[in-house]
């Protein structure tokens, strides 16, 4: 296993910019507001050669009182369990300050290297700062600056050199399926994904928000190898007035993006919402498989016509994915929660279905002949060729006489031919009409 290197500091030092700059992505929210990182978030990073899984973690407060900050303090501590070094940051302008000398005095006790390393020191007019850093009783300092990239190079050397050695061993080329929870705030997705992981990976808390950044967790279920993905609940637009709230939407739908299948979490209490029309609307734009995941089904009274009636109302408001399954569960208590990865696993074989182009071409022969598109302009159009040119999702591109002719209920009909015949029924397809070649004979 990779070693891992863990960020943690107090709120708004500039943990999450260097975990921006160490990982070459924009994966962490950065904004100056304290406590916009709350949870634990990892990115897999190489420095010349070496490589860690690097892990941001939200504003450690020795003292802490409320129950968010006491939350954040037991995953960075979770995070400093977890880590073979640590980069202490602190804010270089600030200064040395009494909760940075507490988190050393925790960190005395860490058998593992520390790196001490005062952040926003962005040249000589602030090397002045630094020699205070120095009463922490430690024999180096690293100052930098995360945000213009300033003794990077001296803090990472140093960090990679301490890291233990990993058996050099090819990684199995084993397909990882990348699921994505999604839902509004407050329907129960970090409940799930700790019910799912059997610990406490994210936190939860009954305000609606708590996770602002998606947060990445590798795990193996049956044999198969998952990434599953927490992400910030979405929010209507009329209702997203902070600014980091937006930065959460936006890191939603991203996540969104880069999911094989969304796990959509529906309120059963409430019931199917427009907003939810709309999460799912986000999740069917981006070509995602999608399983809808009814929560808190322990909470709701029901007789024999309660889950017919549900499925009925869900598919009412969500016509355009009436093919995603559906599951109730209760989050809470594990009810079917298990029985969502046989979802999973049906779901994720027919969106990396792939169809041989001689047994596409067949079908195609067997609907044109039964039921050839409408004629354009007075002539016949011919569908000549198809060939499915990709997966997540299924991908076809039908080559016809004249793309634009082709209309939106022969569009439909081939979709459902492609689903009855292959086995499409629980995923997303993709269906293009080219031009076709001009050199072919009529």
């Amino acid at each position: 296993m990779k070693p891992i290197v863990a960020i943690i500091g107090r709120s708004n030092v500039g943990k999450s910019t260097l975990f921006n700059r160490l990982s070459e992505k924009k994966k962490a929210i950065v904004i100056d507001e304290p406590g916009a990182t709350r949870d634990r978030n990892y990115a897999a990073c190489t420095w010349y050669g070496k490589s860690f899984l690097l892990i941001d973690t939200g504003g450690f407060e020795p003292a802490a009182t409320t129950e968010i900050l006491m939350q954040m303090r037991e995953q960075t501590q979770l995070a400093i369990e977890e880590a073979d070094a640590i980069i202490f940051l602190m804010d270089g302008r600030a200064g040395l300050l009494p909760a940075d000398r507490e988190i050393t005095a925790l960190l005395r006790g860490v058998p593992k290297p520390v790196f001490i390393a005062p952040n926003k020191v962005d040249g000589p007019r602030h090397e002045g700062l630094v020699p205070e850093f120095y009463e922490l009783g430690i024999d180096q300092v690293y100052p930098l600056s995360a945000l213009h990239g300033i003794g990077i190079d001296e803090l990472m050397d140093a960090v990679a050199a301490s890291l233990p050695a990993v058996e050099e061993r090819e990684e199995e080329e084993t397909a990882i399926i990348k699921l994505a929870v999604v839902g509004k705030p407050n329907v129960g997705k970090s409940s799930l994904v700790n019910k799912i992981l059997g610990f406490e990976r994210t936190i939860v808390n009954q305000l609606p928000g708590t996770t602002r950044d998606a947060i990445d967790t590798t795990f193996t279920f049956n044999g198969k190898d998952y990434l599953l993905v927490d992400t910030a609940g979405i929010r209507r637009k009329s209702r997203v007035s902070l600014t980091l709230e937006k930065y959460s939407v936006i890191q939603a739908m991203k996540t969104i993006d880069r999911c094989d299948i969304a796990l959509m979490i529906i309120d059963a209490e409430e019931g199917i919402t427009e907003q939810d029309a709309k999460i799912a609307g986000l999740v069917f734009e981006k070509g995602a498989a999608c399983i809808i995941v009814v929560n808190k089904w322990d909470r709701v009274e029901k007789d024999n016509s309660t889950v017919g009636k549900y499925v009925e109302n869900i598919h009412d408001v969500l016509k355009f994915m009436d093919f995603s399954p559906i599951i109730f569960v209760s989050a809470l208590s594990g009810q079917r929660v298990v029985k969502i990865f046989d979802l999973v696993e049906k779901v994720y074989e027919q969106y990396t279905k792939r169809v041989n182009t001689g047994e596409l071409n067949r079908l195609l022969s067997e609907i044109v002949a039964k039921n050839p598109p409408a004629r354009y302009q007075g002539r016949e159009q011919k569908l000549n060729y198809a060939t499915q040119v990709s997966i997540k999702p299924p991908t076809f591109i039908f080559f016809v006489k004249e793309p634009k002719a082709m209309h939106f209920s022969y569009h439909r009909f081939l979709l459902n031919q492609l689903r009855e015949t292959f086995g499409f029924d629980q995923v997303p397809l993709r269906i293009f009409f080219r031009k076709k070649n001009p050199k072919e004979n009529n």
